[in-house]
């Protein structure tokens, strides 16, 4: 079983159908831990402006933005990086929603959500990802790792799932042999549509 940690920057839920992707990166899990030699990132061009909210990192400006590769440039090397893994986010269901609506051809295998796992697993008050991170004394490794970038990008977040995912693990005693009940356990509700990844069973 692969393991790819994801995460997406979009303009925002407020955009619909129209919301756009402006920023990923995907870092495949090996024994794991991030393969940072593996690691994948890149902004994205939207083809319009996007107006900047609270929510959109200062760093993504239509001017930066614009010079950055179209989606339909990138979405091959995205295909050949998640198809057939299994996805891990935080909240992997919001990142998922608008991979799919803009690559419905790429096509996981399932998705785990440490959200999800981190709720069953009662770790930590609050949960979002940086909270999460500094839970368990994560913040300066993630920042190690993901040299060059801030909480809320997408390489910065992404290498904090890989991690968090291993601490939750560790802290709910999962090991290697029950990593399907680990994907049974922390499952985001698959989509329904072509390429959308079914429930996974325990052993996939």
């Amino acid at each position: 079983m692969e393991l790819v940690a994801i995460d997406l920057e979009g303009s925002g839920a407020h955009d619909r159908e129209n919301e756009a992707i402006l920023e990923i990166a995907v870092v495949p899990i090996v024994d794991w831990q991030p393969d940072m030699a593996a690691a994948y990132s890149t902004l994205i061009n939207p083809e319009r402006a996007i107006p900047q909210r609270p929510w959109i990192s200062p760093g993504l400006t239509d001017a930066v933005l614009s010079e950055a590769p179209k989606l339909v440039e990138v979405e091959p090397e995205l295909a050949r990086r998640l198809n057939g893994k299994y996805l891990v986010g935080h909240n992997i269901g919001v990142d998922w929603r608008l991979l799919h609506r803009r690559c419905p051809g790429i096509t996981p295998s399932g998705l785990i959500d440490t959200l999800r796992l981190a709720r069953q697993s009662n770790q930590g008050g609050k949960r979002s990802l940086t909270a999460m991170i500094d839970h368990f004394a994560l913040t300066k490794q993630v920042g190690r790792l993901a040299a060059g970038s801030v909480p809320h990008r997408a390489l910065w977040d992404t290498v904090a799932v890989a991690l968090l995912l291993r601490a939750l693990t560790r802290a709910t005693h999962c090991a290697d042999v029950q990593l399907g009940g680990l994907v049974q356990a922390s499952s985001a509700p698959p989509l329904k549509g072509r390429g959308a990844p079914s429930q996974p069973s325990l052993f996939d």
